[in-house]
């Protein structure tokens, strides 16, 4: 008679991964319309990242490097531009800059948003990801996607991932197993939030820049040079 010989130990099947990454949230309210937008250039203008997690996992983490969670907004372009998650409240969700890292504490189900508060007199369109999609039409994010524009002196709240014209699909912190990425792109870049920020074709008076000019010295040279050279 033959006898069976017992086979490899099936693996155990992959633990949830900890921590947060954002789900396909309840559809929402949020019309747009379109408007002409000429780049600067190809490359960004600015760019910020603000990595999210669970509240004690990133509260942990300031302990470790001697911090405290307070509102995080993350400064880009020498200040002229502010981009931050916010609740649905409006108020800016906790963090801590740590190790180079904007760090923001989330809470599992809370719904949230992404605010950029433009402070210049220029325009800006900004192409915005999370979780490595991008927040428009929900596939792995780049540069050469087209992106919102947001006017001088004015805040954009970016609701959801675009359905249509008309709606999104609220950002939602959630369980990363139940993810947007990890049902569609997988969940290899989750945790994350990317803003891009591209100049509009011309100049960008930005408050910086507008510092440097009035901060000019009409005689920084060394006196007794002689005659003009040539470049």
């Amino acid at each position: 008679a033959n006898v069976a010989v017992p086979g490899p130990t099936p693996a155990a099947p992959p633990d949830e991964r900890p921590g947060l990454a954002t789900t396909w949230g309840e559809t929402t309210w949020s019309p747009i319309t379109t408007t002409p937008f000429v780049r600067a250039g190809a490359a960004p203008w600015a760019t910020a990242v603000l990595r999210y997690n669970d509240r004690d996992g990133v509260a942990a983490h300031a302990a470790y490097v001697g911090a405290s969670l307070a509102p995080l907004a993350v400064d880009v372009g020498a200040g002229d531009v502010a981009v931050s998650l916010i609740d649905d409240g409006g108020a800016i969700l906790p963090g801590v800059v740590a190790g180079g890292r904007n760090l923001v504490a989330a809470l599992d189900g809370a719904r949230y948003r992404i605010a950029i508060a433009n402070r210049t007199t220029a325009r800006f369109e900004v192409v915005a990801s999370v979780d490595g999609l991008d927040v428009i039409d929900g596939q792995p994010a780049g540069f050469d996607r087209r992106g919102y524009v947001v006017e001088p002196g004015a805040e954009l709240i970016i609701d959801g991932f675009r359905q249509s014209a008309s709606e999104v699909a609220a950002f939602r912190f959630g369980k990363v197993a139940a993810s947007y990425a990890a049902r569609t792109a997988g969940d290899a870049n989750v945790g994350v939030v990317g803003v891009a920020l591209f100049a509009e074709r011309g100049a960008v008076w930005t408050p910086a820049e507008l510092e440097r000019r009035d901060r000019a010295d009409p005689f920084p040279g060394e006196p007794g040079r002689g005659f003009a050279a040539s470049p």
